[in-house]
C-alpha cells in the first residue's frame, strides 16, 4: 500500500516513515500543503497522513480541496491540535479519522489499516481467496492452513492483487505500491517478486495478462 507522508517536522516524520516501511507500506513524504496537493494530482495513493499545521498551505485547506475536487482518498489527519473544536473542524471538513500528537506507532498503524479496509468495502481485516488468507495486521499469509513465509515486498505486491481480485495491475501500479518515489526499482523486480509468488502459492494464483499486467482472479 502507498502512502503520502504530509509533514513539516523532519524528526516525526522520519519516525513515522521508518515504522510504516517497517510494517511493509510504501511512502511518500512531503513538507507542505502545496506540494501535498501536487502529489495526489499525480499519484494514486491509499492513504494520506496529514499534519494540519502545514507550511504554504494549512491543512484544512488541503483537506477541503481534496474534498471539493471529488477527490475521495482516505484521509488521517495526525496532529498537535488536540481541543475539540479542531476534532470537528477536521472531521467536518473531510477527514475519515483525526489522531493527536504524540501517538502510539501501533495506534497509527491500526488507525490506516481500517481506514484502507473500509476504503476498500471489507469489513474484516483478512483478506481471503479460496483456501489462501492474508492477514495485513500480523504480515502473515496461509495456504490451506499452513503458514507460507513472504519477504515484505512480496507481502506487499500480493496484498495488492488480493485487495483487487479481478482488476488487472500494470508493473508501473504494483511499483507504486511497493516502493515509495525516493526508492531505486529495478528493471525486472515486478517479475521476480510474481515468480517468487507462484512458486510459493501456486502457478495459477496470479496470472499474466499480456501487455497489460497481473490480476489475481475473482472467485466462482
Amino acid at each position: 500500500m502507498r502512502i503520502l507522508l504530509v509533514e513539516d517536522d523532519r524528526m516525526i516524520a522520519e519516525g513515522v516513515r521508518r515504522a510504516l516501511r517497517a510494517d511493509g507500506f510504501a511512502v511518500d513524504w512531503v513538507q507542505d500543503g502545496e506540494a501535498a496537493l501536487t502529489a495526489v494530482s499525480g499519484e494514486p495513493y491509499d492513504l494520506m497522513l496529514l499534519d494540519l499545521g502545514l507550511p504554504k498551505r494549512d491543512g484544512l485547506d488541503v483537506l477541503k480541496t481534496l474534498r471539493a475536487g471529488g477527490n475521495a482518498l482516505p484521509v488521517l489527519v495526525v496532529t498537535a491540535r488536540d481541543a475539540i473544536a479542531d476534532r470537528v473542524k477536521g472531521l467536518d471538513a473531510g477527514a475519515d479519522d483525526y489522531l493527536v500528537k504524540p501517538f502510539d506507532l501501533d495506534e497509527l498503524g491500526a488507525r490506516m489499516r481500517a481506514l484502507i479496509r473500509r476504503h476498500a468495502g471489507r469489513g474484516e481485516s483478512l483478506v481471503r481467496h479460496g483456501e489462501l488468507t492474508l492477514d495485513p495486521v500480523g504480515h502473515q499469509v496461509t495456504l490451506a492452513g499452513n503458514p507460507v513465509s513472504l519477504s515484505a515486498r512480496e507481502f506487499a505486491l500480493l496484498e495488492a492483487l488480493m485487495a483487487r481480485p479481478g482488476a488487472v495491475l500494470s508493473k508501473s501500479q504494483l511499483e507504486e505500491k511497493i516502493y515509495g518515489g525516493d526508492e531505486e526499482i529495478g528493471s525486472n523486480t515486478v517479475e521476480v517478486y510474481i515468480h517468487s509468488l507462484r512458486k510459493k502459492l501456486g502457478a495459477d494464483l496470479i496470472r499474466n495478462v499480456r501487455g497489460l499486467g497481473y490480476m489475481v482472479a475473482k472467485e466462482a
